[in-house]
């Protein structure tokens, strides 16, 4: 006798993982895709799982926020492996603030998309110096998909790309809002440099 798989198993077993990133600037609407694609796989039936780094507590201590209040719930973790122990048998794995977990992200989302799963990260592409943030340069290479968004120059007004960091702190990881950091273009941010 044959019995016809519920909607979910089959789901599962004709699944293809696949990996996508959201990368920009400060400012440039980054988490604000990130929870809107999660949302609409929500309404697909999907069941999502969202992750943030622990550290990142700007606006709420547990939920995924962008700079526009929208917010998502989402599970902060302290380590990139803790993912892979938390997301279950989700369909979805959405990550924010990816550029803040070390290197052993990479592995996690590899082994998250090759169980099937989609995984959409969001995060700084590039540090408050205009150099690559890792490991978001790594999990771009990997990604079947890359979406660079674009952020508005608060100098000039044209599409920024830059995160200028507005304090004299040194450090790669500060964490901070508009009171810290200014989206700029090419130009202005290096004319900034000099």
């Amino acid at each position: 006798m044959f019995v016809e798989p519920s909607l979910n198993s089959r789901r599962q077993s004709e699944r293809k993982g696949q990996i996508e990133v959201i990368c920009g600037s400060m400012f440039s609407g980054k988490t604000e895709e990130l929870i809107r694609r999660l949302n609409r796989a929500r309404l697909a039936k999907l069941k999502v799982e969202i992750f943030k780094p622990s550290v990142d507590r700007r606006y709420h201590e547990s939920d995924v926020v962008s700079h526009n209040e929208n917010s998502i719930r989402s599970t902060p973790v302290n380590f990139a492996g803790d993912i892979l122990l938390l997301s279950g048998d989700c369909d979805v794995v959405g990550i924010d603030e990816t550029q803040f977990f070390d290197e052993e992200i990479v592995r996690i989302v590899q082994i998250l998309a090759n169980q099937g799963k989609r995984v959409i990260l969001a995060g700084l592409d590039m540090d408050f110096e205009g150099k690559p943030f890792e490991p978001m340069p790594r999990l771009m290479a990997i990604a079947e998909y890359v979406t660079k968004v674009h952020a508005i120059c608060m100098k000039c007004g044209d599409l920024a790309a830059f995160s200028h960091r507005l304090t004299e702190a040194k450090e790669k990881v500060v964490l901070g809002e508009k009171e810290s950091y200014e989206a700029r273009c090419r130009k202005c941010f290096f004319e900034d440099k000099k």
